[in-house]
């Protein structure tokens, strides 16, 4: 069994920074796109950052240039640097990974538990 856990979540001021970290543990033959995403209430989840096994990294217009999206393929670890933090980044953020648990078999998803942001002014 695969999971993913989260940590790094809080309060912070408007202009502050938050690194959030993602640790995939269990039966992990490899590990492919790993992401960050948010949601809202009453609204669709949001891909922020993904960065492929290769290191390929894409964002999102919302987030380029204030967050880093990072990975340790040694540790199976993700990470999101939040930088320049506002208020409208309040959310869950949540870590996604594509994970095949061993040769034979296709990635499946695996998402975190979700971990509470929240900017205050």
């Amino acid at each position: 069994q695969v999971q993913l856990v989260e940590s790094g979540g809080g309060l912070v001021q408007a202009g502050g920074s938050l690194r959030l970290s993602c640790a995939a543990s269990g039966t992990i033959f490899s590990i492919n796109a790993m992401a960050w995403y948010r949601q809202v209430p009453g609204k669709q989840r949001e891909l922020l950052a993904e960065i492929t096994s290769g290191g390929n990294i894409q964002y999102a217009d919302s987030v380029k240039g204030r967050f880093t999206i990072s990975r340790d393929n040694a540790k199976n670890t993700v990470s999101l640097q939040m930088n320049n933090l506002k208020l409208e980044d309040t959310a869950v953020y949540y870590c996604y990974a594509a994970i095949s648990s061993n040769r034979a078999r296709p990635s499946y998803q695996y998402w975190g538990q979700g971990t509470q942001v929240t900017v205050s002014s």
